[in-house]
């Protein structure tokens, strides 16, 4: 763990990982029923324990555990505090759909849209094996039968001492809400991986399957719906605890507007498939995480008639 912080009843715990920025952070909310809010990685196990015993719990403690989004780093410990209790565990309605869908169906759209996208064999067989090892691992750390409230964007729903709302908030991923509540009298965002300081989330929404052609705007969308939310505190998964809500989400969207600008800019000058683009936006970087990313603002600029494409020898390549 690097550090632990608390802010009246809500404890935020936070573990390092090794991309950035560098940590993730859950949050334990005490109370007559404690709440867990998020739950870390799987590799986080030991460290989790420590964070609370400091703070005089166990995980057969907690009885409510409070799912933003199911990304590894967020439902990894789940599976441990279910097996050390008997905590109700809510998490987004989109992820009975999303878990429920075939592997194979999931690979063979995957491995369609790379093939088109011009990835190299190797490169191919990597997207196409971790989107399928994402939905097999996160599903096991996430069982759908032991959620015990499925919650709708929209909803109003009764966690423990907390009433909370539900902001449906895609993008990053498509399934992901953010939490309005009252917190010590505050207005508070549980935020996921949404509202970050300082800096946006990647656009990953779905990956690499047929979603991806949404994702930006999905993007935009969520952070419009974000811009009317009134909250006097923010506690994301990653980045510091904080009050801008406002002028983050302003952030984010001159953020996905530079990006978009950068792909059209990399198509004019002749970067004309996917990999090339995402290989120019990494640089020195791991490439992984921006591939989806690229994918999607190619599809975007195209919905939008910023670009062309055209297919040639079976292969997507764009023109501006």
């Amino acid at each position: 763990m690097e550090a632990r912080s608390k802010q009246g009843s809500v404890s935020r715990l936070e573990f390092e990982v090794e991309w950035p920025p560098g940590h993730v952070a859950c949050y334990l909310i005490e109370g007559p029923e404690p709440i867990l809010v998020d739950a870390a990685l799987p590799d986080h196990e030991e460290a989790f324990h420590d964070a609370l015993a400091e703070l005089g719990y166990e995980p057969g403690d907690i009885e409510h555990v409070l799912v933003t989004h199911p990304h590894v780093d967020h439902v990894g410990l789940v599976t441990m505090v279910l097996e050390a209790g008997d905590p109700t565990v809510y998490a987004p309605a989109g992820v009975r759909e999303r878990f429920a869908r075939d592997p194979a169906a999931l690979e063979a759209r995957v491995r369609k849209n790379c093939e088109a996208a011009g990835f190299p064999d190797e490169q191919l067989e990597t997207a196409v094996d971790m989107a399928v090892d994402s939905l097999e691992r996160d599903a096991a750390l996430l069982p759908p039968e032991s959620v015990d409230a499925w919650i709708e964007p929209g909803d109003t729903t009764q966690v423990g001492h907390l009433e909370i709302g539900a902001i449906h908030v895609p993008g990053h991923q498509a399934d992901h809400l953010s939490y309005p509540t009252e917190i010590d009298g505050e207005r508070a965002l549980l935020a996921g991986d949404m509202g970050i300081e300082p800096f946006r989330p990647v656009v990953m929404h779905d990956g690499l399957d047929d979603g991806h052609r949404e994702a930006f705007e999905a993007f935009y969308t969520a952070l419009d719906r974000l811009a009317g939310v009134d909250v006097d505190r923010i506690y994301p998964g990653h980045g510091q605890i904080h009050e801008n809500l406002a002028a983050t989400v302003e952030r984010h969207r001159e953020s996905l507007d530079e990006r978009l600008e950068q792909v059209e800019e990399l198509v004019a000058s002749g970067h004309s498939t996917v990999p090339a683009v995402a290989a120019s936006l990494a640089g020195e970087r791991d490439i992984r995480y921006l591939i989806p990313e690229a994918m999607s603002a190619l599809a975007h600029l195209e919905q939008n008639g910023v670009i062309t494409s055209e297919s040639i020898d079976g292969i997507t390549h764009y023109d501006a």
